[in-house]
């Protein structure tokens, strides 16, 4: 029980009394009136008691991964093509991306556009050209997205995409072949910092969020809401077939090729604290490779059926992306936004007609 207000209404209760008494007194004795009594005030009690708690202090989160940090470092988003047949694995730097998209390009193999942003990778690569599909991807990201060429319509839709454009064959600084890794045109990597060096203006500021997170693992949609899970497998043609396994000890997803535990360079497992597996449409993009090959188009402007694994869970997901420029959403099956568990996420773009998503 308070202290204070009791004392502060005694000693006014006191002075009252004590007043009463002088003025009996002095109409008894004709002498002069005695002065008002002076009253204590509660208003500074009452103003502490009411005055706001302090704002908790919320620390700063990196937007593509929502993991929190001391300070958030500004800087753009850079998008880097990253190839994925056999010949090429391990590739270097993959293991320091934010987020990792997988598309299907022709004859089944798979390329990546590898985002980063938290981390800066001494080196990355090996890096391919550009697809029709890649300013869908990199356009919400506002940022940088470096190739080594591509199709002069492709890299057109890229610069209208608002993106900056870092191209090997454009004469971009940052790119050289490498020795030991693999022969042309697989030997191409690059210096990511020299294109964060080189951003300009327009491309400075760091990226807004591509995606909601919950504060912590615990609170992640799939967490909440799904399902358990410990495998996903993803058929993305008949080349490509990778596996995410959920590893407890680490709390991510690790990625095979097949039965292969996939790796970076470096050594470190490919992982992610999120897979969204995303049902999308393939056409025929209306151009063919240099070797004669169709081209394909995954086509992410429009809606469709997916599902997201975080932790040891998954859930069921509904996709949709309005315009080249805007966010990809995702939705629970009653509809509300769904949180990813802070941490790297790879999307896996599969196509509908040929490709399968499996949880078990």
């Amino acid at each position: 029980m308070p202290v204070a207000p009791i004392r502060a209404s005694s000693r006014r209760h006191a002075v009252l009394l004590s007043g009463a008494l002088v003025l009996a007194l002095a109409a008894c004795s004709g002498g002069p009136t005695a002065p008002e009594p002076e009253t204590v005030s509660q208003h500074a009690d009452v103003a502490v008691a009411k005055a706001a708690a302090p704002a908790p202090v919320v620390p700063p989160r990196w937007p593509l991964t929502g993991q929190s940090a001391d300070a958030v470092v500004e800087r753009p988003a850079l998008a880097v093509k990253i190839e994925n047949p056999k010949e090429v694995r391990p590739q270097t730097g993959l293991d320091q991306a934010d987020v990792v998209w997988e598309q299907v390009v022709e004859g089944g193999i798979t390329r990546f556009v590898a985002v980063y942003h938290s981390q800066v990778p001494e080196e990355i690569g090996p890096i391919r050209s550009v697809r029709p599909m890649d300013p869908a991807i990199a356009a919400p990201l506002r940022g940088i997205v470096a190739f080594s060429g591509g199709q002069q319509a492709f890299v057109r839709e890229l610069g209208a995409a608002g993106l900056q454009l870092m191209s090997q064959d454009g004469g971009a600084a940052g790119f050289y072949r490498k020795k030991g890794v693999a022969p042309a045109p697989h030997n191409v990597y690059a210096t990511p910092q020299t294109f964060w060096d080189a951003a300009d203006a327009d491309h400075a500021a760091s990226p807004p969020a591509q995606f909601t997170f919950a504060r912590t693992a615990e609170r992640a949609s799939a967490v909440l809401a799904g399902t358990p899970a410990n495998e996903l497998e993803v058929r993305m043609s008949g080349y490509s077939r990778p596996r995410w396994t959920f590893d407890t000890a680490s709390g991510t997803w690790l990625r095979s090729e097949g039965d292969t535990p996939a790796t970076a360079r470096s050594g470190a497992r490919l992982a992610a604290a999120n897979v969204v597996a995303l049902e999308v449409r393939l056409v025929d993009s209306g151009t063919k490779d240099p070797a004669g090959n169709p081209v394909p188009e995954t086509v992410l402007v429009g809606s469709g059926e997916g599902v997201v694994v975080s932790q040891g869970r998954s859930l069921a997901v509904t996709w949709s992306k309005t315009s080249t420029d805007a966010v990809l959403t995702l939705a629970a099956p009653d509809g509300s936004p769904v949180a990813l568990a802070p941490g790297v996420t790879w999307v896996e773009l599969v196509p509908e007609s040929s490709g399968t998503i499996t949880v078990s």
